[in-house]
């Protein structure tokens, strides 16, 4: 099942405190910029957070789970941590920090 433009407005909403929030379509599901590095994906209208030692340390009750089938395993951001705006930014803040910058892009 695909996810909700809704749903992706409202998390991006939530998280905009940890710096320019923006989000992409990719097959039906969304990928979510900070900065214009990927921190997170919404599938399925729920949260998967790339994971990093910070982030875990940060929230260590969350669950691993694979936000597509075959994938890797991310950081499953449960619904109800979703209404605590100052969680939810300081976790993208930790999980950007801690991951490494985008490869540049090659010219063609």
């Amino acid at each position: 099942m695909a996810s909700s433009k809704s749903t992706v407005d409202f998390i991006a909403s939530q998280i905009d405190n940890a710096g320019n929030i923006t989000s992409r379509k990719m097959f039906g599901e969304f990928a979510l910029y900070c900065d214009g590095k990927i921190v997170a994906f919404v599938c399925d209208n729920s949260l998967f957070l790339k994971p990093t030692k910070e982030a875990r340390d940060f929230f260590p009750d969350a669950i691993d789970a694979p936000p597509y089938p075959g994938a890797k395993m991310y950081m499953l951001i449960p619904e109800e941590k979703w209404e605590d705006r100052e969680f939810m930014s300081q976790l993208i803040s930790i999980s950007y920090n801690a991951l490494p910058d985008p490869k540049p892009k090659k010219l063609r």
